[in-house]
C-alpha cells in the first residue's frame, strides 16, 4: 500500500526535474497547514478535531488563466465522538491525493476545485480499530492566493463522498488552511 505513494512521489520529482527552472509550465511546492476535521451524517454527537496537512504540490499551467494541481499530501482527520456520556477522540491518517483545477480570476487569486483519493495509514484513538475504511474519495474547493513569485495560501473544504467507517453513514468533512513555497 505504500509503494503507490513512493511511486508518485518519485514519478513528481522525474517530472519536475525533466523541466528547467526557466520553464514556467510546472512548478514543483510544498505546503503545510491545519485540518479543522469533523464527521458529517451522523446521529451520534462528534466534535470537530484540529489537526495538520503536509506535503508536495505540482502546478502545470495549462492555458493562461487554468492550471491542473495534483498534491500528495499526509492529513489527518477525524472526530471526537460522545456516546452514551463517554468521548472517543477518533485520529485518522491519510495520504491524499486531491487533483484540483485551477482558474485565476487575478494574478494571483484561484479558485479551485477537484477530486481526492486518500489511503488511511493509521488510526489512533479509536473506538473500534477494524471499522475504519481504508479507502476515501471526496471533492475538495477552495481559494489559492500568491504571496509574490514563491509563497502561496491556500483555503479548502474537503466533502467525504464515501463512508469512512464500515457499517455507518459517518463521512469526512474537512477545512484546510496552507501555506506553502513553489521552486
Amino acid at each position: 500500500m505504500i509503494k503507490k505513494p513512493i511511486s508518485v512521489v518519485l514519478f513528481l520529482l522525474f517530472i519536475s526535474n525533466c523541466y528547467s527552472q526557466k520553464s514556467e509550465l510546472m512548478k514543483l511546492g510544498l505546503k503545510a497547514g491545519i485540518n479543522y476535521a469533523n464527521y458529517t451524517g451522523t446521529d451520534v454527537t462528534t466534535d470537530a478535531i484540529t489537526n495538520f496537512h503536509a506535503g508536495l504540490v505540482l502546478e502545470v499551467k495549462v492555458l493562461k488563466n487554468f492550471s491542473l494541481q495534483p498534491e500528495l499530501l499526509y492529513s489527518s482527520q477525524g472526530a471526537e465522538l460522545n456516546t452514551l456520556g463517554n468521548q472517543f477522540k477518533n485520529e485518522l491518517g491519510y495520504i491524499s491525493i486531491p487533483v484540483v483545477a485551477k482558474f485565476y480570476l487575478s494574478d494571483g487569486l484561484s479558485l479551485e476545485l477537484g477530486p481526492q483519493a486518500s489511503f488511511l495509514l493509521s488510526e489512533r484513538n479509536a473506538v473500534v480499530a477494524s471499522d475504519s475504511n481504508t479507502f476515501d474519495f471526496a471533492v475538495v474547493g477552495g481559494l489559492g492566493y500568491k504571496l509574490g513569485k514563491h509563497f502561496f495560501v491556500q483555503a479548502r473544504y474537503g466533502l467525504g463522498l464515501t463512508e469512512a467507517k464500515r457499517d455507518a453513514e459517518i463521512k469526512n468533512s474537512v477545512v484546510q488552511a496552507s501555506l506553502g513555497y513553489m521552486f
